[in-house]
């Protein structure tokens, strides 16, 4: 059958617009729905001429905001060693008037400013960075752009933390929850979340809803936990010559034929199903190249959006392990056999909240209003914890713009990044309530 050009070219229009149709209609389907009640009750509050005054206040609150900025990122301030820039911000929560501060047994800097009801609503930012104690973390600028390790992540959201409480206590809406303001230990590596994990612990405070400030731009809500979990595997043995002792088992030796077995296994696992995945990102031991090493480790990430997939994955590494440790130790010919330590060095839990629940929406609320297009994203935060025991909690953005996190070229610049302070404000007010 002979087709004229104009009938295909009909054709290939009606099949264009069948795609397009059913891609947009996808879109829909799969974009973030603010519900109305919640852009009813936030129009409600920004109609206030207190708020706007707010609003406005924040924005001139920038120069100082960004002084502290400075001030705190140059005191360094790894996982475990946050004593320093600790004092200095709980200095920093009282200066502004907060009804009482103190730094709790994990370390934890809180600062309470007390309401009228028994809620309890918390803002925080993270103390500590990943770079070592010895590290120039002095600020450099290049025009206005600020570098300098830790400037972003998360320095920034103690400055965005402090700004919206100068900002709480200026207001004439005064909350009627009582209001944390915190600067929490050890979110970075293998500080494994330990300050959040004791601030939700039999030993910590109530908090009845969490806001964390550690990320980018603000259009991303984290409402849900990627889960991980990380270990430090060391195979120990006798060590010994690499002639003379020849013969004795060798911890490099099991731990080669461990990776193997793992990497093989947990590939053909993470090809199917939610995503999982699966790293070996540092190994060491030994002391020359003609000993056989007493010792040989490496540290082992493993992260899925699914928790029961991530304990497959646990079961697939302590298999390959189980395994590489029998076999070397089958074939040797004298000494003693090797052993095998599993330390778990991180247990990030998983955990997903709802769209519907009021915290994100209130968020959503609040990005429709500075005509922002949300997404709700899976991450790992400080929200972390809470999300997993089903404690409203979300982490959002730091604001202005910025790069090179972890690195030690990172940067922020100042690009309206008042507008993550009125951000962070407001999902506070509407949590809150006043």
């Amino acid at each position: 059958m002979m087709i004229l050009k104009r009938d295909f070219l009909k054709l290939f229009a009606l099949s264009f617009f069948v795609f397009y149709s059913q891609f947009l209609v996808a879109q829909n389907l799969n974009k973030v729905q603010v519900d109305a009640k919640y852009k009813k009750n936030f129009k409600s509050l920004v109609s206030k001429k207190s708020i706007k005054a707010d609003l406005e206040f924040i924005q001139s609150d920038s120069e100082l905001s960004n002084k502290e900025l400075i001030a705190l990122n140059e005191i360094p301030a790894p996982p475990f060693e946050e004593d320093n820039r600790g004092l200095a911000f709980k200095k920093l929560l009282e200066t502004y008037g907060v009804d009482t501060a103190w730094i709790d047994a994990a370390g934890n800097v809180i600062g309470l400013l007390k309401g009228t009801d028994d809620r309890y609503v918390a803002i925080d930012a993270h103390l500590d960075t990943v770079f070592p104690i010895d590290t120039d973390v002095s600020v450099q600028f290049l025009g206005d752009t600020l570098y300098a390790p830790g400037i972003g992540d998360d320095t920034r959201g103690l400055a965005v933390v402090l700004s919206v409480l100068r900002t709480v206590k200026q207001s004439k809406l005064k909350p009627t929850s009582n209001l944390y303001f915190i600067g929490s230990v050890g979110e970075e590596g293998l500080g494994d979340l330990s300050g959040v994990k004791y601030i939700f612990s039999n030993q910590g405070i109530k908090v009845d809803s969490w806001i964390s400030v550690d990320g980018g731009g603000l259009g991303r809500i984290t409402n849900k936990a990627l889960g991980s979990l990380r270990y430090r595997v060391t195979f120990k043995g006798s060590g010994g010559h690499s002639w003379g002792n020849f013969g004795i088992v060798n911890p490099h030796h099991a731990l080669g034929a461990a990776i193997q077995k793992f990497v093989i296994a947990a590939d053909e696992y993470t090809k199917e199903g939610p995503k999982t995945s699966y790293n070996i990102g540092r190994i060491g031991g030994g002391t020359s190249v003609n000993s056989v090493p007493f010792a040989s480790w490496m540290e082992v990430d493993m992260r899925s959006v699914d928790p029961i997939r991530l304990n497959k994955m646990d079961e697939i590494l302590r298999a390959a392990v189980t395994e590489a440790l029998k076999e070397q130790n089958d074939i040797k010919r004298s000494g003693r056999e090797l052993e095998v330590e599993l330390l778990e060095i991180g247990n990030r839990p998983s955990g997903e909240l709802p769209e519907n629940l009021p915290l994100v929406q209130n968020a959503l609320a609040v990005l429709d209003y500075f005509d922002i297009d949300p997404s709700l994203s899976r991450g790992s935060t400080n929200a972390n914890i809470p999300i997993s025991m089903g404690i409203p909690a979300i982490t959002i953005g730091r604001g202005g713009v910025g790069g090179g996190a972890h690195s030690l070229n990172e940067w922020w610049l100042d690009k309206e990044g008042y507008k993550a302070v009125q951000f962070a404000y407001l999902i506070l007010m509407m949590e809150a309530g006043f």
